[in-house]
């Protein structure tokens, strides 16, 4: 074995060094292809005789260490006949052709064994469809993908074994046995030391009893089975009929309806029929089955499927069209020609504030409204196309009004719808702290208003600034810059509630005023102190004293900031009026300061643009006045 070894290192070293070298270099010169066909090159024989003489040798010398270094001594290992592959590269040639890997035999693989769970391609998984989640249809969000997902078989009592079902069975004791044994196209199982035992048409919680009673026909005693279905069968389903995506789909017999359904897209919400779904086998109508009892009620019947049925959606009958008060606002499906409203009540289910129905008949060429109580829903007949809606519609009996503040009586107040101001007076017990000459009313509906009013005032300052137009284009750039900085205040004060005051103090009739449901009574406090904010360089609260002004009381806040508009400062009552300054003066008049008022600096408005300075001014004023603030600019 040493000497062969031997041979093999003085090969490889004069193979690669003198007989691939020069063979392999006339390969690329020109005519060489001429003179080889002529005529063979005799070292080139010799090499070749010599090389089959080793590989003989090799074969001679042992199985296992021709295996293990044959790879090497072909030029493919690390090292072997021919120097290895390291060395080929090292020693070769420009223009040199290395040799080709030998390639190693692959095993056949067979495919894996088709299942239930993969006859389901990727393409056939319905996606969830937010059409089916907005639609108005009633049912319509049944068909979001949720039942397409293939999940584990669940088989019922009732379910009849069928050729190509999976059972396993097992028998132990002197005779063991544990296997999955497939329904033959017999409708058979073939049990050994047993024989072939009727499965077909058996229900499942009989299929127990029938081995047990083939294994006692040959096994009297010692012998004990057990058997249960493992898999059902694979089968195919035609979906028919008004669907999204008719077609044939894999599933098993036990799948049920709505898993076909899902798949096929769902039923066409503007054709197809939730309350007449059939299941065919030929000619034969096997099931007729309603969505609506599963929708409402939770019932589906399984029904056994079996390879070619099909499951079949009918055209939709007749809709009635349900909005308003109600939990279930949808457009229903319904048959027959005698329908009333009570039927759709048990659909729609009304909320409990629901009173009346409204009927819009769009049958014929005049289109009438009907209005009816829900105590006549029974004898309400509707037709195909009625939209009918749900109100309330009940007469205002009593309102709550809240009182807060200082008082020494209850918070909340029932009074008849139509009280007055001054009955609820009479039952607010005050105290000798109560401001009653400055009570506050803040009302909803008013605070509604002037939110209104202030969006809107702020959308026109919006479209001011926006399309405002310059004349250069420094000015367009400054502009640019300016209207950045007013958008940016926009939406701050966008943030601003107003407190929907109603002005009530100074009224001759204030007891005569009318209440309405929600509104709030605050009766102020004698705390003697008043408000200084806005541009003044520290808003705080400052003691009342009868001598003190305007001026006064903002020097005492620390003054005027840079940004202050000496010309617009707002003191609002806490009775909802207010007045304005001018330069510290009052038109001319000096006006005396009140306990609990607020003054407020406005900020000076520096704007290129006349007509945006005088919005944002005015929104301004309407902040101070309806949210007491005071939004700074930049």
């Amino acid at each position: 074995m040493q000497q062969v070894d031997d041979k093999l290192l003085e090969h490889n070293e004069t193979m690669s060094t003198k007989t691939y070298r020069p063979t392999l270099a006339r390969q690329d010169a020109p005519g060489s292809n001429q003179r080889r066909n002529s005529k063979a090159d005799p070292r080139f024989t010799f090499h070749v005789s010599r090389f089959t003489v080793l590989i003989a040798a090799l074969a001679l010398s042992g199985s296992a260490w021709a295996a293990d270094d044959f790879s090497g001594g072909m030029g493919l290992g690390a090292s072997g006949m021919f120097g290895g592959t390291k060395t080929l590269q090292a020693n070769q040639t420009p223009g040199m052709t290395s040799l080709p890997p030998v390639a190693k035999p692959v095993p056949p693989v067979s495919a894996p064994p088709e299942t239930a769970s993969e006859i389901h391609p990727d393409s056939q998984k319905p996606r969830a469809s937010a059409a089916h989640m907005k639609s108005a249809v009633f049912g319509a969000h049944l068909f979001t993908g949720a039942f397409a997902r293939q999940g584990p078989t669940q088989f019922n009592p009732d379910y009849s074994i069928t050729i190509g079902d999976s059972i396993r069975l097992r028998l132990w004791g002197s005779v063991t046995f544990d296997n999955v044994m497939l329904v033959d196209a017999q409708g058979n199982v073939f049990l050994p030391n047993v024989g072939p035992v009727k499965v077909l048409g058996v229900r499942n919680q009989d299929l127990q009893e029938t081995i047990e009673k083939a294994v006692r026909r040959n096994f009297r005693a010692n012998v004990f089975s057990y058997a249960s279905l493992a898999e059902a069968q694979p089968v195919r389903v035609f979906v028919g009929g008004f669907v999204n995506r008719p077609g044939l789909y894999n599933g098993t017999s036990m799948d049920s309806l709505l898993h076909y359904l899902d798949q096929a897209g769902g039923i066409d919400l503007d054709r197809g029929s939730f309350l007449n779904v059939q299941i065919k086998r030929g000619s034969q109508i096997r099931k007729e089955i309603s969505l609506y009892d599963f929708l409402l009620d939770g019932r589906i019947p399984q029904v056994q499927l079996a390879d070619g049925d099909v499951i079949f959606v009918s055209s939709r009958q007749k809709i009635v069209m349900v909005s308003g008060l109600a939990e279930n606002a949808k457009q229903f499906e319904f048959v027959g020609s005698d329908y009333n409203a009570a039927e759709v009540m048990k659909l729609a289910k009304p909320f409990p504030r629901a009173t009346h129905v409204r009927v819009t008949r769009n049958t014929g060429t005049v289109k009438n409204i009907e209005y009816y109580p829900l105590e006549k829903a029974d004898s309400l007949q509707l037709f195909n196309g009625d939209e009918i809606e749900f109100t309330s519609d009940k007469r205002p009996g009593t309102i709550t009004v809240r009182v807060q503040g200082e008082h020494m009586g209850s918070q909340e107040h029932v009074l008849q719808h139509g009280a007055r101001l001054g009955e609820l007076l009479k039952q607010i017990v005050f105290n000798e702290r109560s401001d009653v000459g400055n009570l506050q009313l803040f009302r909803l509906t008013v605070k509604d208003r002037q939110r209104l009013i202030l969006q809107t005032s702020l959308k026109s300052l919006e479209a001011a600034v926006l399309t405002a137009r310059s004349g250069t284009f420094e000015e367009s750039q400054l502009r640019a810059n300016e209207a950045g900085l007013i958008l940016q205040w926009v939406d701050r004060a966008k943030d601003v509630v107003p407190t929907g005051q109603v002005l009530i103090a100074q009224t001759g009739q204030r007891d005569e005023l009318l209440l309405e449901h929600g509104d709030v009574i605050h009766v102020p406090v004698k705390d003697g102190l008043v408000l200084v904010g806005g541009e003044v360089l520290f808003p705080n609260t400052i003691a009342f004293e009868q001598k003190l002004s305007v001026q006064d009381y903002i020097q005492r806040a620390g003054g005027y900031t840079q940004n202050a508009d000496l010309s617009r400062v707002v003191i609002a009552h806490r009775d909802g009026s207010f007045d304005e300054a001018d330069d510290g003066f009052f038109s001319g008049t000096k006006v005396q300061v009140r306990v609990g008022d607020h003054i407020l600096v406005l900020p000076k408005v520096d704007m290129k643009s006349r007509q945006i300075a005088k919005e944002i001014s005015q929104m301004l004023f309407q902040l101070a006045l309806m949210a007491g603030v005071v939004v700074r600019l930049f």
